[in-house]
Protein backbone atom coordinates (compact mmCIF):
# COMPACT_ATOMS: atom_id res chain seq x y z
CA UNK A 1 0.00 0.00 0.00
CA UNK A 2 1.22 3.50 -0.82
CA UNK A 3 1.90 6.16 1.78
CA UNK A 4 -1.33 7.71 3.02
CA UNK A 5 -2.35 11.14 1.73
CA UNK A 6 -5.16 13.58 2.47
CA UNK A 7 -7.20 15.39 -0.19
CA UNK A 8 -8.35 18.89 0.71
CA UNK A 9 -11.67 20.21 -0.56
CA UNK A 10 -10.13 22.18 -3.43
CA UNK A 11 -8.90 18.94 -5.04
CA UNK A 12 -12.46 17.63 -5.17
CA UNK A 13 -13.80 20.96 -6.43
CA UNK A 14 -11.24 21.10 -9.26
CA UNK A 15 -12.30 17.64 -10.40
CA UNK A 16 -15.53 19.32 -11.60
CA UNK A 17 -13.95 22.46 -13.08
CA UNK A 18 -14.19 22.28 -16.89
CA UNK A 19 -12.65 25.76 -17.13
CA UNK A 20 -9.36 24.41 -15.78
CA UNK A 21 -8.70 21.14 -17.66
CA UNK A 22 -5.14 20.64 -16.34
CA UNK A 23 -6.21 21.03 -12.72
CA UNK A 24 -9.32 18.95 -13.39
CA UNK A 25 -7.25 16.09 -14.79
CA UNK A 26 -4.75 16.14 -11.89
CA UNK A 27 -7.58 16.27 -9.36
CA UNK A 28 -9.42 13.36 -10.98
CA UNK A 29 -6.25 11.24 -11.02
CA UNK A 30 -5.70 11.85 -7.31
CA UNK A 31 -9.31 10.96 -6.48
CA UNK A 32 -9.29 7.86 -8.70
CA UNK A 33 -6.04 6.65 -7.12
CA UNK A 34 -7.41 7.30 -3.63
CA UNK A 35 -10.50 5.21 -4.37
CA UNK A 36 -8.51 2.45 -6.11
CA UNK A 37 -5.87 1.74 -3.49
CA UNK A 38 -7.31 3.22 -0.29
CA UNK A 39 -4.22 5.37 0.24
CA UNK A 40 -5.98 8.73 -0.05
CA UNK A 41 -8.69 9.96 2.27
CA UNK A 42 -10.75 12.95 3.40
CA UNK A 43 -12.53 14.10 6.54
CA UNK A 44 -16.13 14.95 7.34
CA UNK A 45 -15.12 18.63 7.08
CA UNK A 46 -14.17 18.09 3.42
CA UNK A 47 -17.54 16.47 2.75
CA UNK A 48 -19.35 19.45 4.27
CA UNK A 49 -17.27 22.03 2.42
CA UNK A 50 -17.49 20.20 -0.90
CA UNK A 51 -21.26 19.75 -0.79
CA UNK A 52 -21.75 23.40 0.13
CA UNK A 53 -19.67 24.53 -2.86
CA UNK A 54 -21.09 21.95 -5.26
CA UNK A 55 -24.70 22.83 -4.49
CA UNK A 56 -24.42 26.59 -4.81
CA UNK A 57 -21.08 27.80 -6.20
CA UNK A 58 -20.33 25.54 -9.16
CA UNK A 59 -20.86 27.13 -12.57
CA UNK A 60 -23.61 24.52 -12.95
CA UNK A 61 -24.46 23.49 -9.38
CA UNK A 62 -25.06 19.82 -8.68
CA UNK A 63 -28.64 18.74 -8.19
CA UNK A 64 -29.57 17.09 -4.89
CA UNK A 65 -29.62 13.75 -6.70
CA UNK A 66 -26.16 14.32 -8.23
CA UNK A 67 -24.76 15.45 -4.87
CA UNK A 68 -26.20 12.40 -3.12
CA UNK A 69 -24.74 10.08 -5.76
CA UNK A 70 -21.28 11.67 -5.40
CA UNK A 71 -21.61 11.46 -1.63
CA UNK A 72 -22.36 7.73 -1.82
CA UNK A 73 -19.83 6.83 -4.53
CA UNK A 74 -16.86 9.07 -3.71
CA UNK A 75 -17.09 11.12 -0.53
CA UNK A 76 -18.30 8.48 1.91
CA UNK A 77 -15.82 5.80 0.72
CA UNK A 78 -12.96 8.30 1.10
CA UNK A 79 -13.96 9.64 4.51
CA UNK A 80 -11.76 8.31 7.34
CA UNK A 81 -11.78 11.16 9.87
CA UNK A 82 -14.77 12.42 11.83
CA UNK A 83 -14.84 15.34 14.28
CA UNK A 84 -14.44 14.91 18.00
CA UNK A 85 -13.08 16.97 20.90
CA UNK A 86 -9.57 15.55 20.49
CA UNK A 87 -9.46 16.59 16.82
CA UNK A 88 -10.56 20.13 17.67
CA UNK A 89 -7.98 20.35 20.44
CA UNK A 90 -5.28 19.17 18.06
CA UNK A 91 -6.37 21.80 15.52
CA UNK A 92 -6.08 24.51 18.18
CA UNK A 93 -2.54 23.33 19.00
CA UNK A 94 -1.61 23.41 15.29
CA UNK A 95 -3.12 26.87 14.88
CA UNK A 96 -1.17 28.09 17.90
CA UNK A 97 2.10 26.73 16.50
CA UNK A 98 1.70 27.71 12.86
CA UNK A 99 -0.69 30.69 12.93
CA UNK A 100 -2.68 29.26 10.00
CA UNK A 101 -6.45 29.66 9.98
CA UNK A 102 -8.51 27.39 12.22
CA UNK A 103 -10.21 25.51 9.36
CA UNK A 104 -6.83 24.90 7.69
CA UNK A 105 -5.48 23.71 11.05
CA UNK A 106 -8.46 21.35 11.28
CA UNK A 107 -7.57 19.94 7.85
CA UNK A 108 -3.96 19.42 9.02
CA UNK A 109 -5.19 17.77 12.22
CA UNK A 110 -7.49 15.49 10.21
CA UNK A 111 -4.68 14.52 7.85
CA UNK A 112 -2.38 13.75 10.76
CA UNK A 113 -5.06 11.82 12.64
CA UNK A 114 -5.67 9.64 9.59
CA UNK A 115 -1.97 8.86 9.23
CA UNK A 116 -1.27 10.92 6.12
CA UNK A 117 2.29 11.73 5.14
CA UNK A 118 1.14 14.23 2.48
CA UNK A 119 -1.64 16.81 2.38
CA UNK A 120 -2.71 17.82 -1.13
CA UNK A 121 -4.05 21.37 -1.04
CA UNK A 122 -3.76 24.77 -2.67
CA UNK A 123 -4.49 26.56 0.59
CA UNK A 124 -1.13 26.22 2.34
CA UNK A 125 2.48 26.80 1.34
CA UNK A 126 3.84 24.08 -0.96
CA UNK A 127 6.39 21.73 0.70
CA UNK A 128 5.64 23.20 4.11
CA UNK A 129 6.09 20.61 6.86
CA UNK A 130 3.77 20.52 9.86
CA UNK A 131 4.19 17.78 12.48
CA UNK A 132 5.63 15.27 10.01
CA UNK A 133 3.05 16.10 7.35
CA UNK A 134 4.25 17.52 4.01
CA UNK A 135 1.95 20.00 2.27
CA UNK A 136 1.91 19.63 -1.51
CA UNK A 137 0.15 21.77 -4.08
CA UNK A 138 -0.76 19.22 -6.76
CA UNK A 139 -1.53 21.94 -9.29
Amino acid sequence: MSARYFLDTNVLVYSFDDRNPKKQQKARKLIEAALADDSGFISAQVIQEFLNVALKKFEKPLSIHEARTYLEQVLTPLCDVYPNAELYSMALDIKGKTHIGFYDALIVASATTGGAKTLYTEDLQDVQRIDGLTVRNPF
